[in-house]
């Protein structure tokens, strides 16, 4: 039977608050193989039941089921839109109607009506205070009300409400950008909230990023000295008239009981300072003072249609430990960002404090010096009327355990829960294998994902810092985009890159940026430079071509071109000759074979910045070919080839052997082809060589330990790749789940065998970087891998690679034409293959290390190069071999 399970979006399942008609794609669903769409039907409403239709496309015939452009559809500012599509298929299909879409416009090109309102002053500018705000407004009683929406932000961190009710639920608003370029707006749906006659708006307001205290340096006020609201509530009458608020000097403001929120440090919150009905009619604000207005550039308000940061999940606490010092510490099992909802009853004046942290030290005590200034901490005081339910909203902490500094009464577990906060996305990829270490590996892996991609990609979620750097998202971007849907995260914050980039082209290092004039007080980047280290600033490029790669969209690499060119262009106007370097480098930062006392890794700097400089050069002219930019294509293609033969006359002596004899300097010749063909063999065996010398153990840091693994399997050393991936001891990413990691660490022993720490100043729990490992178990040891020439999976590679001592591996990715499974198993000594491939979509299929096919499931295997590959439509397929003795299996009966 033929079905479309959902329509979406520019990726995502509905959209609220958008600036044009979306990007349109659907997901088919078929019983049977080798479907491929024929035709399609599409029709855009503003009603549900399609009876106001503005938009009926006909039947279209073609293939095409994604990044679909209407063009110039006129749309309506504040409306709500429904979607629906049939389809047929090559074998005589029709399907039926899918399930309706909605996407709802913002203020699109209306001007707004609302100005930025404070009840701060300048003088406030180093008060952590929340603060109220809040209108009074009626409605007519005889006319009927069809539609209200609200389109909000702030300068600051906002929640707004209406009629004493939260409007939406998104958390954090309007988040994190570079705000004098790109500041979000949000959209609500607040039809249900109004009532007839008065009606109140209010809004709750705090520091945030705009204000408050941000970066190691501790500054504060980066993008102003007043938290502001900017509101506008259009409400829509049957007659077809419109009623406006909006946010001006007529609202009232006050202070919130929330004392203090700040990110890095927490909230104090006095329940006795609350204010009840504040956002209600009937309230009396006569001690309520007047607001100012605060000049912004509307300009930079761009609508957010999706991605916001929302509360995701509730985890309880597993465990109460008193500690030998005798704290009472709550365990939740997780390391995670969030924050602690608690039940409490007590006398007025009573006192919840909570200080959040991530791992108990070697003698089961409470460890805070990893967290360096931050105080993660919440106070709650108690207003003694009943149980009372209360979690912060304008910070967040990064956690597994809670020591509880005070708590009236007895300490019940099931007071206390967890919240886990993150950007909104799709999970997109599942794996589970015979081995529970990987498992857990893959699940910190996931957790580092979700604890650090709240707004932006931050390094950590825990100590003074939560900064988007750039090298830590570059590196983790295909990974992420395996586990996640991150189309819509990644988008955001790249236009925030190319937002903060020097007008040379230069890339900072952390994007929103906050370093360039703020590091005074960091010798390290005060003198060396706050933008353009390599392999941080190739977030440039490699993001968006990452982005094209995994979802097949061009839209990515026409918005980021300009910014890609502009990388690119500022390396090679820095060059010397073709080899490139420029000011502070990190270099393969936190390596092990760095010098006693140093982060750089041994591997030398204008080394690692000419390879980047030609992978990343390259992967421009892709983007070029792509978009048609021929001129560029030819002229980047012929850069590229310049610096690999610089490159090689460089770093290879006569012989073929590399001038750097580090791991780093070989797996980057080799991933990014820097590698004469005649020496390739050679530099990896050389690789192996470097492996041995440490025991199979790496020793690298941030630029080598992502490509490692396809260094060796790529290059003829697959059991070699199996066997760095299953270290226990350390150094390894299974050291960490021997150690109880529930989440990726900062360094190889954060933790050390001893028990005691890596240095306090940099000693994350929580830092996803080396979980870039996971794009391996997706791309090779499941084999589900992109093709470039058909990008989001539209043409998938299927070649899984088993071994590792497993016995079976399961493996899923929901691309955006539907779920890509692929499922090995080792039995009675041979290997069964079984994979699904979506509707609409192709693949290829190759098997290296094949004793002997036993059945192919109908499809034509040809043998090549020692590989044996078919082609295969859509459908689930199952195959059987006998594999090479080198394989390294656990067979089962």
């Amino acid at each position: 039977m033929l079905s479309v399970s959902h329509i979406t979006l520019d990726g995502e399942t509905t959209l609220s608050g958008v600036a044009r008609f979306p990007a349109i794609g659907w997901k088919i669903h078929s019983d049977k193989r080798d479907v491929v769409q024929r035709s399609w039907h599409l029709q855009c409403s503003t009603t549900a039941d399609f009876s106001s239709l503005i938009f009926d496309s006909g039947e279209v015939f073609s293939a095409q089921s994604s990044h679909i452009e209407l063009g110039d559809i006129a749309l309506l500012p504040s409306t709500r839109y429904y979607l629906q599509v049939c389809i047929t298929d090559n074998q005589g299909a029709a399907s039926a109607w899918s399930p309706a879409a909605t996407f709802v416009t913002g203020l699109l090109d209306t001007p707004w009506q609302a100005a930025f309102i404070s009840a701060e002053s300048p003088s406030d500018k180093a008060n952590s205070a929340a603060t109220l705000l809040r209108k009074g407004f009626t409605l007519s009683s005889h006319k009927a009300i069809t539609a209200a929406w609200v389109h909000a932000t702030a300068l600051g961190i906002y929640q707004l409400f209406l009629n004493g009710e939260r409007v939406g639920n998104d958390e954090l608003t309007p988040g994190w950008t570079s705000y004098r370029h790109h500041l979000c707006y949000q959209t609500y749906d607040v039809t249900g909230l109004l009532n007839q006659g008065d009606n109140v708006i209010g809004a709750e307001l705090g520091a945030g990023w705009f204000k408050g205290d941000m970066g190691f340096s501790r500054h504060r006020n980066y993008y102003g000295e007043q938290t502001a609201l900017l509101c506008q509530m259009v409400i829509q009458y049957e007659d077809g008239t419109q009623q406006v608020v909006r946010s001006d000097n007529s609202w009232r403001g006050s202070d919130s009981a929330r004392q203090f929120a700040e990110i890095y440090d927490g909230e104090v919150f006095d329940a006795c300072r609350l204010q009840p009905g504040w956002s209600r009619a009937g309230f009396n604000e006569a001690l309520w003072r007047g607001v100012s207005v605060v000049h912004w550039d509307k300009n930079t308000l761009t609508a957010q249609g999706a991605g916001t940061v929302q509360q995701i999940e509730r985890l309880a606490a597993k465990a109460l430990i008193i500690t030998p010092q005798g704290d009472k510490v709550l365990d939740f099992g997780q390391n995670m960002s969030g924050w602690v909802e608690f039940r409490v009853n007590g006398q007025t004046g009573d006192k919840v404090v909570l200080r959040h942290f991530e791992t108990l030290d070697a003698g089961g005590n409470v460890y805070l010096d990893n967290l360096r200034t931050a105080k993660q901490t919440t106070e709650y005081c108690l207003n003694g009327e009943g149980e009372e339910v209360w979690h912060p909203r304008f910070s967040w902490q990064g956690f597994r355990y809670v020591k509880v500094e005070a708590y009236p009464g007895e300490l019940n577990l099931d007071n206390f829960t967890a919240i886990v906060i993150h950007s909104a996305m799709a999970p997109t990829g599942q794996f589970a294998c015979s081995n529970p270490d990987l498992n857990q590996l893959h699940h910190n892996i996931l957790w580092g994902l979700k604890s650090n991609f709240v707004d932006v990609p931050t390094d950590c979620p825990q100590r003074d810092e939560r900064l988007g750097w750039t090298g830590d998202a570059q590196i983790f971007c295909r990974t992420a985009s395996y586990l996640m849907q991150t189309q819509t995260f990644f988008s955001k914050w790249l236009l925030d890159l190319k937002s903060d980039q020097t007008p040379e082209g230069g890339v900072p290092h952390v994007i929103p940026d906050i370093l360039t004039g703020h590091c005074d007080q960091d010798k390290f980047l005060a003198e060396g430079g706050t933008h353009s280290a390599t392999g941080w600033a190739d977030a440039a490029v490699v993001n968006p071509w990452t982005m094209y790669l995994m979802y097949g969209d061009k839209r990515v690499l026409e918005n980021q071109y300009a910014s890609m060119k502009g990388w690119v262009d500022f390396m090679q106007a820095h060059a010397d000759n073709d080899i490139w370097r420029y000011k502070l480098q990190f270099g393969d930062w936190v390596a092990l074979d760095a010098q006693e006392g140093s982060y750089f890794g041994a591997t030398p700097e204008d080394l690692i910045c000419t390879a980047w400089y030609a992978h990343s050069t390259l992967l421009l002219a892709k983007a070029a070919n792509v978009l048609g930019h021929t001129d560029d294509h030819r002229y980047y293609q012929a850069l590229q080839a310049r610096i690999v033969e610089r490159f090689q006359q460089r770093f290879f002596t006569a012989e073929g052997e590399m001038t750097a004899r580090t791991q780093t300097a070989h797996i980057l010749a080799l991933c990014f082809n820097l590698v004469p063909d005649v020496w390739r063999q050679r530099t990896a065996d050389t690789l192996v060589e470097l492996l041995h010398e440490h025991d199979g153990h790496l020793v690298t840091g941030f630029l080598g330990t992502p490509y490692f693994c396809h260094a060796l399997s790529q290059n003829q050393h697959p059991k070699a790749a199996w066997a760095l991936l299953l270290k226990e001891d350390f150094p390894s990413w299974l050291y960490q789940v021997k150690a109880g990691a529930t989440t990726i660490w900062e360094h190889w022993d954060g933790i050390k065998p001893d028990g005691s720490m890596w240095s306090p100043d940099m000693n994350s729990f929580n830092h996803y970087a080396y979980g870039a490992v996971g794009e391996w178990l997706y791309r090779t040891v499941a084999g589900i891998e992109a093709d470039e020439t058909a990008p989001g999976f539209k043409h998938a590679m299927i070649s899984p690679l088993p071994g590792g001592g497993l016995s079976w591996v399961n493996a899923h990715y929901q691309s955006i034409y539907g779920d890509i499974a692929v499922k090995w198993q080792a039995v009675k000594g041979r290997v069964v293959l079984t994979f699904s491939i979506p509707a609409n979509t192709t693949a290829t299929i190759k098997l290296s290390a094949v004793r002997q096919l036993l059945t192919t499931d109908t499809l034509n295997f040809a043998h090549v190069k020692g590989e044996w590959s078919a082609r295969c439509g859509s459908g689930e397929y199952q195959i059987e071999y006998l594999p090479d003795e080198s394989v390294d299996l656990t067979y089962t009966d």
